[in-house]
């Protein structure tokens, strides 16, 4: 590029922008130029000495291109021919001068002009060696072209064969191979002569290895498609045979089958067609091939789904009434609001069906009330077990794309219950879970809408069904683990404990007589008397629920079949002073003798997803320096809580006959003795007062009380949630006295009379009522 650049500054020339091409030096090459400014910059060339630049764009869908956009290193080349084209265009021979690099880019009027600084080459050192690589690279193109089976045009491999540079061999051979256009770029921008031409060897050997792997693909296709036309003519052949034999059913009738079910279904208009193709799909394939189970597994899912077929409701409410009755004792704020239902049904019966979610502790009989609903309406009952669900394609199913695809576990149920407006039950529906496979919560909340649950689509199916006649009942233990969105799609009913009474009679009526079925006794063997079952209940069971009751039951009824089996006099006879021969020592006392009145020790009140709780909250006070210390396994809102509880005892220090700087040679430490159990919740904040103010004053805390509140740093008592389960799990511990925040008053009207008669209720507005109460004078 010596002719046209001045030695003291380097040289303006205009620039085209080129897309997706790269120009060697040496390099002829025709191009159709069409953007306006690279038109007029062509023009501009041809008007001088017919030099310009052409560099490539590194985003080729850039239409107006800055500086930024354009590779540094470019070609300078020179115009050849010029050729005037229809649209504006201009169609050019241009011929690569040298390597550039681009110093500054100016946009003028027209076009883009840039001051561009020639790049030198740099030669090998031991130039034998680089002839040496030449050939090579020269024997590794020839190779290629042969593999592909495409040769030079004359005149190029007459081009080839002058070249005797290295570096031009190089550019020559890379601008012959189908590589990328950021590939041809490294090479224009490569100036050591050495290194461009290992590049080269580079990307020649990568392209080698291509043509082999197509090759042998090609190959392998071939022999595939011999030996499936084999395999479709062997297949003819034993068609052939079995229809002379006449044993055998023909592909056609089974279509012929598909087509009769598809005429007689109930599946709406607009999908028969495209049932119609995938039973023509399996009709034109081998019987022997994959694909035809696949499809055969699909018409059978369809055609197995209850389009039509439905049960009729049973709207008499008195027989609903003594159903639900006869299978369940109490409960009776749920059995009044099915019967709302029902009532609503006979009224308008083409009202949407609502979802209702039972919430409550493990065992108080939410999926044994979803089978009394069942069959008080006149409905077939189904599951779905929603507990640890991760895959969102548990719900809507998988694709058929996938190998083992199948349907959700909504369209499971409804072909397995096999009509479209059951009662279907979804177990546990606070434990779903989401991770990468997806959200299965947002998926349920198509099925649950009854805004959009008419048209149910599982991606397995493919067809839209409706879910709209289903009723749709949920179970769970905890509300707050159930995402927003669904939540509101449900109506909430909440199940609370049982009392010892109502215990008593679920035990009398249901679980005796089921458990003396379950293990072969008769009414003679064994006898449970009120006297045991109720201590069966206040010493060896604890809980919400009936569960672990009937655990217990039934591990009695074991004993005493076993007694008879083997006829032992050893075990006397099942009575409530014999019971600790049967079941061991009493595994729970009243409280009030476990835990005598002591000082900083309180009966706290806590609400878990098993129902309510008594826990121990112990403060004691040992020689340091202020500070405070809480164990247990405590959550940050419990945590607040302790804090709020010390600054406000402290604040409190003349009224309790305290220094006011009682605490600075004193650590504090609070305790929560079940410490393997997660505890936290906003209602343990008067108790951890009261036990720091026990602690403090030495006073002791009464034995038979238990409390529950928040408090704020002035003293004042706030309410709080869950005060049925809490009382009633007072209750089942035996404490006689327990006092509420005043503005839980309303609470109680849920609890049974029989357990407000057995307990004292002190409502307290503020820390002061508490202590008064509390603390042994």
């Amino acid at each position: 590029m010596d002719e046209i650049q001045n030695e003291n500054q380097p040289l303006n020339l205009p620039v085209v922008a080129l897309r997706d091409i790269v120009i060697y030096p040496r390099m002829s090459v025709n191009l159709d130029i069409g953007r306006k400014e690279s038109v007029e910059a062509v023009r501009f060339a041809g008007k001088g000495e017919r030099y310009l630049v052409m560099a490539m764009q590194k985003d080729s869908r850039v239409e107006v291109p800055q500086e930024d956009d354009l590779y540094d290193v470019c070609t300078v080349v020179k115009v050849t021919q010029m050729l005037q084209m229809p649209g504006g265009l201009i169609r050019v021979l241009v011929e690569g001068v040298s390597r550039v690099k681009l110093l500054k880019v100016t946009r003028g009027d027209r076009f883009l002009s840039a001051d561009v600084d020639d790049i030198e080459e740099i030669k090998p050192e031991d130039e034998l060696r680089a002839e040496a690589f030449r050939r090579t690279l020269l024997k590794s193109f020839f190779e290629w072209l042969h593999n592909t089976k495409q040769g030079l045009p004359e005149d190029q491999m007459e081009q080839l064969k002058s070249i005797t540079d290295p570096g031009e061999t190089a550019d020559f051979i890379a601008s012959q191979l189908l590589l990328k256009p950021q590939q041809r770029q490294r090479v224009l921008e490569e100036a050591d002569v050495a290194s461009r031409l290992k590049l080269v060897q580079g990307y020649l050997d990568m392209e080698i290895e291509i043509v082999h792997l197509e090759s042998e693909i090609s190959s392998d296709v071939r022999q595939k498609m011999d030996k499936e036309q084999k395999d479709y003519y062997l297949r003819q052949k034993i068609k052939s045979i079995h229809d002379r034999l006449g044993d055998t059913v023909s592909q056609d009738q089974e279509a012929e089958d598909y087509r009769k079910k598809l005429a007689d279904s109930a599946i709406p208009e607009e999908y028969k067609k495209k049932l119609e193709k995938e039973i023509n799909h399996l009709e034109s394939m081998p019987p022997m091939m994959a694909e035809t189970a696949v499809a055969r597994n699909y018409l059978d899912w369809v055609f197995s789904l209850p389009w039509d077929k439905e049960t009729k409701d049973s709207l008499e409410l008195k027989k609903a009434q003594e159903v639900l009755d006869h299978d369940h004792y109490g409960l009776e704020k749920i059995k009044e609001r099915i019967l709302e239902y029902l009532a609503v049904r006979i009224l308008a019966p083409e009202a949407k069906a609502p979802i209702i979610c039972f919430v409550g502790p493990p065992g108080v009989g939410k999926t044994s009330l979803a089978q009394s609903i069942a069959r008080a309406m006149n409905r077939k009952y189904c599951r779905i077990s929603l507990g640890g669900i991760h895959d969102e394609a548990e719900i809507r199913g998988h694709r058929r794309t996938y190998i083992g695809a199948m349907p959700g576990r909504f369209i499971e149920a409804i072909s397995e219950v096999g009509v479209n407006n059951p009662l279907m039950l979804l177990d546990e529906i606070d434990k779903v879970g989401s991770d990468f496979r997806g959200d299965p919560a947002s998926a349920l909340l198509e099925a649950l809408d009854p805004e959009q649950n008419k048209a149910f689509h599982d991606n397995y199916i493919d067809i839209s069904f409706d879910f709209s006649k289903v009723f749709f009942l949920a179970t769970a233990n905890s509300v707050s683990t159930i995402p927003a969105a669904l939540l509101d799609r449900m109506e909430l009913i909440e199940l609370t404990g049982y009392t010892e009474e109502e215990k008593l009679e679920i035990a009398k009526k249901y679980l005796v007589p089921r458990q003396k079925e379950r293990n072969g006794l008769k009414d003679g063997d064994i006898r449970f008397t009120p006297a045991l079952l109720k201590k069966v209940i206040t010493g060896y069971t604890r809980e919400a629920g009936v569960r672990n009751l009937e655990r217990t039951i039934g591990a009695l009824c074991r004993k005493v079949g076993k007694k008879i089996v083997l006829q032992d006099d050893k075990l006397p006879p099942l009575s409530v002073k014999t019971l600790d021969k049967y079941l061991g020592p009493v595994k729970f006392l009243p409280l009030a003798e476990e835990h005598p009145d002591a000082v900083g020790r309180v009966n706290g009140l806590a609400w878990t997803i098993a129902g309510g709780e008594v826990l121990d909250t112990e403060a004691v006070t040992i020689k340091g320096k202020g500070h405070l210390i809480l164990t247990g396994q405590m959550g940050d809102v419990m945590k607040e809580s302790a804090e709020t509880a010390y600054t406000y005892i402290r604040s409190k220090a003349k009224d309790l006959g305290l220094k006011d700087d009682f605490y600075e040679t004193l650590d504090t430490h609070i305790h929560l003795p079940e410490g393997a159990v997660p505890k936290d919740g906003p209602s343990a904040g008067i108790t951890m007062a009261t036990a720091m103010a026990s602690a403090y004053t030495g006073r002791r805390v009464r034995g038979d009380t238990a409390m529950t509140g928040e408090i704020t740093l002035t003293g004042e008592v706030l309410p709080i949630g869950g005060v049925k389960e809490k009382v009633l799990a007072a209750n089942e511990f035996g404490i006689k006295q327990i006092l509420l925040p005043e503005k839980n008053k309303r609470d109680l009207e849920e609890l049974p009379k029989s357990v407000q008669d057995k307990l004292q209720f002190v409502y307290v507005k503020n820390v002061q009522e508490v202590l008064e109460h509390a603390l042994v004078k």
